[in-house]
């Protein structure tokens, strides 16, 4: 089994993409708010509690970061025109501006570390991820990936 070869390579680019990310981000940028900004921008619009299951963090951390994304006008809320308990957040021209910037970074680095590869080995690389990581929701590849990692117990 490769589970730990692989752990410890995994961890090994992760902590490397993250120490990149945020030297490459500030200071204006944080990975967190790139991936707010994502997925802000996937819908047009959304709402604080919409995002919450995406960025894995509680209520009071999302109102903690939309503050700050506010404050840095990265985003802006708007009051929903027929419900007015409703809060809309959509991305500003410069949270546009910072998320693209922010794509463009990520788009770099993974760049360089595929370029080690052929273009063969890059496909197949990306099949293979494709193959191991869980769709958001499915909890049948969430129940196949416990059995693998209980299997390799």
């Amino acid at each position: 089994m490769y589970s730990d070869q692989f752990s410890r390579l995994w961890l090994t680019l992760q902590s490397d993409y993250e120490a990149y990310m945020e030297r490459e981000l500030a200071p204006d940028l944080t990975e967190v708010q790139l991936h707010t900004l994502e997925l802000i921008l996937a819908s047009d619009r959304a709402k604080p509690s919409d995002l919450i299951p995406h960025l894995d963090i509680s209520p009071a951390a999302i109102s903690t970061l939309i503050d700050r994304m506010e404050r840095n006008e990265l985003v802006e809320r708007e009051r929903d025109e027929f419900d007015r308990r409703i809060v809309w957040l959509k991305v500003t021209d410069k949270g546009r501006r910072a998320f693209e910037r922010g794509v463009e970074i990520r788009r770099n680095y993974f760049a360089a570390r595929l370029n080690a590869l052929s273009e063969h080995n890059q496909k197949l690389l990306c099949y293979l991820m494709g193959k191991i990581t869980p769709s958001q929701g499915s909890e049948e590849q969430t129940n196949r990936s416990a059995e693998m990692s209980n299997q390799g117990s």
